[in-house]
């Protein structure tokens, strides 16, 4: 039988191998060997191929076998992928969101959701990858590495701190990190030609004097504009476990580092295929490509002392749509019974998440501006009475 998960191990001593962001090769911790992603991945090509045919082998049907005893050929889809067999599969009411799989290192049993496609086994460590996950139609086209690593995660976390100055103080003293992972998002990247005519109702003022009054006059104007907008790979993350509003925060992303995808790329971290497919994720897009096109017909109106649109028409056509994986670090730490989350673009440093406000230190902060203002002010009076006193 074909390996059910595998996990890329190391040539030189079968150590297990990880995708290393400061380097961008497959490094091994055990003797230090680092190789390229491009020869990694022709080597597991070749283990692929050998699992294959030795599949294909074991499913031909024995000579004077009737046609109808024969096995069919196994296709991948999302319902019926490589699963563990033999293995305790009761899970109460989230047994069809599992999936039971063996770590190709130590045997043990690995649960993981369906849509994990990448994990680490708990028991020894070693990162595997789930392949039927990315197989076929499911199969990424891209995929941006990760370029900053856990140490710079966790760096950008206390700069992060240091930007909010009502932050409880024992929240950073005894603030300890309970979970950081870096993880491949899945996102849908769309090419978006939008064409819009907008409609504007303006004003323009002028004031003139006659004799002891002040005339003023306003002009009304109709104003429209027309024109195309095009968008190029705008990003929408296709996993439910994201948060919306996190993963549109971390943009933009560099596009011009990314690579056609391979697994190998996924080693020592986390990966998830979309479960949000991309007709549900351009509803969107298209929202924010709209916008954006409104936006640039404003500005294009000038001149006017008030702008107030009253219409506007949008022909959006969707040109392309590519999968593609793209590199964030989350953390997740708790502080009084509530747990915060952060988010950090794991190719150029972009970090968000919320922070708890001190009301201690608010008020405090809040008294001693008011105190120093109204001292200011204060001096400022007096200062001003002696200069007229001695002018």
């Amino acid at each position: 039988m074909a390996t059910k998960i595998t996990n890329y191990q190391c040539p030189a001593c079968t150590g297990p191998l990880h995708f290393s962001a400061g380097s961008g090769k497959l490094e091994c911790e055990f003797c230090g060997s680092s190789f390229e992603v491009a020869e990694i991945e022709k080597l597991y090509e070749e283990k692929e191929k050998a699992a294959a045919a030795a599949l294909e082998a074991e499913e031909k049907p024995e000579v004077g076998k009737a046609p109808e005893e024969a096995p069919k050929a196994e296709t991948v889809s999302e319902d019926d992928l490589p699963e563990a067999e033999d293995l305790n599969t009761d899970w109460g009411e989230d047994a069809g969101k599992m999936r039971a799989y063996l770590c190709p290192s130590c045997g043990a049993e690995l649960i993981c959701e369906q849509t994990t496609a990448a994990t680490a086994c708990p028991y020894c460590g070693n990162p595997t990858v789930v392949p039927g996950k990315f197989a076929g139609t499911l199969r990424p086209d891209y995929v941006i590495p990760f370029q900053l690593d856990k140490e710079a995660a966790k760096q950008a976390l206390k700069a992060h701190y240091r930007r909010n100055p009502f932050l409880p103080k024992v929240f950073t003293a005894n603030n300890h990190i309970e979970e950081i992972k870096g993880v491949y998002v899945p996102f849908w990247l769309f090419d978006v030609t939008v064409t819009g005519d907008a409609a504007y109702h303006a004003t323009r003022v002028s004031t003139r004097i006659s004799g002891d009054y002040e005339i003023t006059t306003t002009s009304h104007y109709d104003v429209a504009r027309g024109g195309s907008a095009s968008f190029l790979r705008v990003p929408a993350d296709g996993s439910r476990k994201m948060p919306d509003d996190y993963m549109d925060s971390l943009e933009p992303y560099d596009y011009g580092a990314m690579k056609p995808f391979s697994t190998a790329y996924l080693p020592g971290y986390l990966a998830d295929k979309y479960d949000v497919d991309a007709k549900s994720c351009a509803q969107r897009v298209d929202r924010r490509c709209q916008q954006s096109t409104a936006d640039l017909l404003r500005q294009d109106v000038m001149g006017y002392a008030t702008v107030v649109q009253r219409d506007m028409r949008a022909k959006i056509r969707h040109e392309a749509v590519h999968y593609a994986l793209l590199p964030v670090w989350l953390l997740n730490t708790r502080w009084n019974g509530k747990t915060y989350l952060y988010a950090m673009n794991g190719q150029t440093g972009k970090f968000v998440g919320e922070l708890p406000i001190s009301k201690g230190r608010f008020w405090a902060l809040t008294g001693l501006a008011t105190v120093l203002l109204t001292a200011l002010f204060y001096f400022s009076g007096i200062a001003r009475w002696l200069l007229t006193l001695f002018a």
